[in-house]
């Protein structure tokens, strides 16, 4: 790591075996673990905690601070775990005393261009494609894909295992397991294709299928849908993680299915 042309904070916290690229610099209040590689022209700032075997572009700005008017300067950290992919000119903010960190869980892949603003948190296995913008306090569960151009509102929730296609505004929350697309941001089934790739079966995907039927395309509002899948459907880790999602949702669920013009 004894790069000549990079700038490393004494007091920075680098595994030996971190490899830094020229024209990086790293500031105070850093930590970086084993086998991590750095690119040339990363600035990674005070707060970052940065996991093993992570990979980081050319042109990325992780842990400057929030992009918020009420930010008074408090000591926060951005936290991201192993095996993460930042590609080029990635942003990622620090928190605000909301919850004091933004966090990139592992096995994550954040293309080029995306921003991840301060005290959002993001779960393990997400890939979020080129330009896609998340606001500040969001919330993403694990193995959530978002399709390029994608923007989510600050505070929406998506859930696990969601797809959202390219180019989508996410002003509501996205229940696990589901496809979202159109404009509004709407059901279009569920992610069938993500869940059989990380085994779930057919059986399971029927489950699921049906309770969303249930909510989406029965004309029922969300309390008589979600009284009629208590009542009627087996109670599942995945039936209990639907109802559950909706009943803590703050800014309320996207559409159900309707057919475009």
């Amino acid at each position: 790591m004894n790069q000549p042309l990079a700038y490393v904070h004494p007091q920075a916290k680098i595994a030996r075996n971190v490899v830094i690229e020229p024209f990086t610099t790293i500031h105070n209040n850093v930590k970086i673990g084993s086998g991590t590689w750095i690119g040339s022209n990363v600035t990674i700032m005070e707060g970052a905690r940065i996991g093993k075997n992570c990979r980081i572009f050319p042109g990325a700005v992780i842990s400057a601070i929030p992009q918020d008017l009420k930010f008074d300067d408090e000591e926060t950290t951005v936290e991201i775990g192993d095996n993460v992919t930042i590609r080029e000119c990635v942003t990622i903010n620090r928190g605000t005393n909301d919850r004091m960190k933004t966090k990139i869980g592992n096995n994550c892949l954040i293309m080029a261009y995306c921003h991840i603003a301060h005290d959002s948190f993001v779960g393990d296995n997400c890939i979020f494609s080129n330009n896609s913008t998340l606001a500040g306090h969001v919330t993403i569960g694990d193995n959530v894909v978002l399709a390029g151009m994608v923007a989510v509102h600050q505070f929406a929730s998506v859930g696990k295992h969601a797809f959202v296609t390219g180019g989508s505004l996410v002003r509501k929350d996205v229940p696990p397991y589901v496809k979202a697309a159109r404009e509004p941001l709407s059901y279009v089934g569920i992610n069938s294709v993500g869940l059989r790739r990380r085994g779930f079966t057919t059986e399971k995907i029927r489950e699921i299928q049906n309770i969303f039927r249930i909510l989406f395309q029965k004309n029922y509002n969300n309390s008589q849908a979600i009284e009629i899948i208590e009542a009627e459907m087996e109670a599942t880790p995945e039936r209990d993680e639907i109802i559950q999602f909706i009943k803590d949702s703050h800014r309320g669920i996207m559409k159900g299915y309707y057919k475009a013009n």
